[in-house]
């Protein structure tokens, strides 16, 4: 059941990643469709619920910094508001509701989240590291949208892309997680992809 969400949370990630990759291919140029934030928030809560499951808190750290980014992206393509208020509530409180059962409850060991026997401290850093990195590619993009009041993803963004996944997927291949190394081995391709047709844009420029 925790591999089946996981690899959910995953097809959704890559669906939105071959789609956003498919019409930019088409168009020459890199675009991002309505459906690719949609997916991602989508995506991040069943991770979120991934990472909790298997007390791992570099998926946690991730997913929770790149959520509310996903909202803000949404709220720029005008289409947050679309959703039914209940729905947009639970999706704001969903992840502080999980911390706060967490660190309340027997269900979930505070001590566990920093000292799972399966993740050295070693690979717990690395894991965290490349989170941070990866996650640092939707703070650029959000800093960059705020500034141009549009949904954009610039070529800073594709760049921190493929080198938070590159280490994501060696973190994977470490703690032998295959929900994981799905998922970035076609994103380390896609991103790849992105970063090509966006040097090819600016040169026809």
């Amino acid at each position: 059941m925790i591999y089946g969400i996981g690899f959910t949370a995953q097809i959704l990630f890559s669906g939105r990643s071959i789609l956003q990759w498919a019409l930019s291919e088409k168009n020459q140029r890199v675009i991002t469709p309505i459906l690719f934030w949609q997916l991602s928030l989508i995506a991040s809560f069943l991770l979120f619920v991934y990472g909790y499951l298997r007390n791992d808190f570099a998926i946690m750290l991730g997913q929770i910094l790149t959520y509310f980014i996903y909202i803000r992206n949404m709220h720029f393509q005008k289409q947050w508001f679309k959703f039914p208020k209940i729905l947009r509530w639970f999706l704001y409180v969903f992840p502080f509701i999980i911390l706060y059962i967490g660190y309340n409850n027997k269900i979930y060991d505070r001590f566990l989240l920093f000292n799972n026997e399966n993740i050295p401290l070693w690979l717990l850093v690395l894991g965290i590291t490349a989170q941070i990195i990866f996650t640092l590619r939707f703070v650029y993009q959000w800093f960059y949208s705020e500034k141009r009041k549009e949904s954009v993803l610039p070529l800073g963004f594709w760049v921190l892309s493929w080198m938070g996944s590159m280490l994501i997927f060696l973190y994977a291949l470490i703690r032998q997680d295959p929900v994981l190394m799905a998922g970035h081995l076609l994103g380390i391709f896609l991103y790849t992809r992105n970063i090509m047709l966006l040097k090819k844009e600016k040169k026809l420029l």
